[in-house]
């Protein structure tokens, strides 16, 4: 799978963060059954995702053999039951990733995660921090005291994606962005979920606290299939 340094010491690989010196692997936002909360909203989709999850993250993990996983947030996707499917899956999931140290960051969708973690003996955080990365889900703004000697913050959250159209038919690829918030870099990544493929960061508006503002100047590389897609700053992709 291909490999791309976004700043010096992590490197994209898929839809996953790689952090090198610290031998961490992050990713984000992978909602586990959202095909059934779909499914109980009328909207008929087969349950595919768990196998497409993890299909993906093998690869990557013969890749890179990262020492600890920080899942960034949104492990699961229902905001306050657990449904069968997200236990089911969940339970799945953290047995599959049984063989290294797992930190789950909590996101907004991980209010009731906690009966999951303790069957697994997961440790839950508010954020991570690993040497000079902070690593938070992105729904709430890091406080100060946190941000000491950090100097990039890894968010999830956002499901940053580009919309590409040709002929009238348009077509999303997730995509991580790359910039500045308040004086540290700021890495926003793409869900590692296959059910969508995420917001429209050209057209829509963003929900971080940490993305308000002009965002033009962050970079944005997209990820297809694997493949590293160099789409430049948004600014120039907006125009």
């Amino acid at each position: 799978m291909d490999e791309l340094e976004i700043i010096p010491g992590a490197r994209i690989i898929g839809l996953t963060l790689f952090l090198v010196k610290e031998k961490t692997l992050v990713f984000a936002d992978t909602h586990l059954g959202y095909e059934e909360y779909l499914n109980s909203q009328g909207i008929m989709v087969p349950r595919f995702q768990y196998k497409e999850i993890t299909k993906h993250l093998k690869e990557i993990l013969e890749q890179t053999k990262p020492k600890t996983i920080v899942i960034n947030g949104d492990l699961k996707h229902e905001f306050g039951k657990i449904s069968g499917q997200e236990w089911t899956e969940a339970m799945k999931f953290l047995d599959y990733l049984k063989d290294y140290e797992v930190i789950l960051v909590k996101g907004n969708h991980d209010n009731t995660i906690g009966p999951l973690a303790g069957k697994k003996n997961i440790r839950i955080a508010d954020e991570y921090k690993t040497g000079e990365y902070l690593i938070t889900h992105g729904h709430t703004t890091p406080a100060k005291e946190k941000l000491k000697g950090i100097k990039t913050i890894i968010i999830g959250h956002e499901h940053p994606a580009i919309g590409l159209s040709e002929e009238g038919r348009t077509e999303k690829v997730k995509c991580f962005m790359a910039g500045r918030w308040q004086g540290k870099n700021l890495l926003v990544m793409p869900s590692l979920n296959f059910v969508t493929e995420g917001t429209d960061i050209t057209q829509e508006k963003t929900l971080s606290p940490l993305l308000q503002g002009d965002l033009g100047d962050f970079g944005i590389t997209g990820v297809e299939e694997g493949r590293i897609l160099r789409f430049g700053k948004l600014k120039e992709i907006r125009q």
